[in-house]
């Protein structure tokens, strides 16, 4: 039987491979699973993604499943108790920044209708379809990346650079970086034919 073509990235971990084969470049439409990646993302920020990955249910149980009205909430007691828990990780400037990108998610609602109309406005609502050869020659940044992250940053949101917000907008789909031989790249770049925003 032949092994079918993966990204280079996830070959070799079985966690990876199946964040790859599921998620990963997938077109994410919906605000609650769009908080979900924003969030990790931001505690992603000088680590590696496989260490977030691996501590992603950890991260569910700990944030309410991620419930951005709930986070919105938080008071310094559920700060502290975040802080003791060893199955996230423990960075209070990233725990602190988590409750008030979930502030201002709720104000981008409020204000575009959801964060998906909010976010996708920034690729005219369309999956931008790259050709990548070899995962390590995509970008770390593009100047939509730029835009994004500048934006955000205006609108208060914290650990939202342009490097996060471009690994942000690969997770999510708004950029198909599947490399070009991957078994997931026509499939991505189907989904992405249907979305209209």
């Amino acid at each position: 039987m032949q092994e079918i073509k993966r990204c280079g990235w996830c070959v070799g971990d079985p966690l990876y491979e199946a964040y790859h084969d599921h998620e990963w470049g997938v077109p994410v439409l919906d605000d609650e699973t769009l908080f979900e990646f924003l969030t990790l993302e931001t505690f992603q920020a000088g680590l590696s993604w496989i260490t977030v990955l691996r501590k992603r249910n950890n991260f569910r149980e700990a944030f309410d499943n991620f419930d951005y009205r709930k986070i919105a909430q938080y008071k310094d007691a559920k700060i502290t108790e975040l802080m003791q828990n060893a199955g996230i990780i423990r960075n209070q400037m990233k725990i602190r920044a988590a409750v008030t990108n979930a502030r201002e998610f709720m104000k981008i609602q409020d204000e575009f209708g959801s964060f998906t109309k909010y976010i996708w406005q920034f690729v005219e609502g369309q999956p931008i379809q790259n050709k990548v050869e070899d995962y390590k020659k995509a970008p770390a940044t593009t100047d939509i990346s730029d835009k994004l992250s500048k934006d955000l940053k205006k609108r208060g949101f914290k650990f939202v650079g342009s490097t996060v917000m471009y690994a942000h907008m690969q997770a999510t789909g708004m950029v198909n970086d599947h490399e070009v031989d991957c078994f997931k790249y026509e499939e991505v770049k189907k989904l992405g034919e249907k979305v209209s925003i």
